[in-house]
């Protein structure tokens, strides 16, 4: 069984650390944007060096075109 003293530490540890918001911790989200022909660029490219198979650069192609013409 736990020592009960060491569960009540830890606690107050955890409390400790999630009471003092991360430190003051800063986030930050960057988006990109890559254009419609871009992505095609890079997946032709990555067909073409055997990254990706012609099935899944096929699919890929579909999915992106599906994507501009639901928009």
């Amino acid at each position: 069984m736990a020592n009960p003293k060491a569960l009540v530490a830890c606690a107050l540890a955890a409390l400790l650390v999630s009471g003092c918001g991360g430190g003051g911790a800063k986030v930050e989200t960057t988006t990109t944007t890559v254009s419609i022909g871009q992505q095609l660029i890079d997946l032709k490219k990555a067909r073409d060096t055997g990254a990706i198979t012609q099935a899944q650069y096929d699919r890929a192609k579909q999915d992106l075109i599906n994507r501009v013409l639901s928009n």
